[in-house]
């Protein structure tokens, strides 16, 4: 099964944290903060949303920084998944 985004909506994948900080400490789980950064998995074809022509600028394998809670998280043949709007995207990582 594949997820096609809709209009403005990308779906993105979470690119996996570190498990251990700069100085060696393993993080535990549940102290690990919620990833930020994310690999473009599908993106939406744009055009009109709420009255404004929408231009994608995200392409498919792009790495981005989203907004810390922004989207809706959907699991897909046992991957999870985050379908955020593409003004929720703050940048792309080259």
């Amino acid at each position: 099964m594949t997820i096609k985004p809709l209009a403005d909506r990308v779906v993105v994948c979470a690119v996996e944290a570190e498990e251990t900080t700069k100085s060696g400490i393993v993080l535990p789980g549940a102290a690990q903060e919620k990833p930020q950064m994310a690999e473009v998995v599908a993106v939406g074809p744009g055009g009109l949303v709420d009255g404004k022509e929408v231009v994608m600028t995200v392409k498919v394998g792009d790495k981005v920084i989203t907004s810390k809670y922004a989207g809706t998280e959907v699991k897909c043949d046992g991957k999870e998944y985050n379908i955020v709007r593409q003004s929720d995207i703050l940048a792309i990582v080259e």
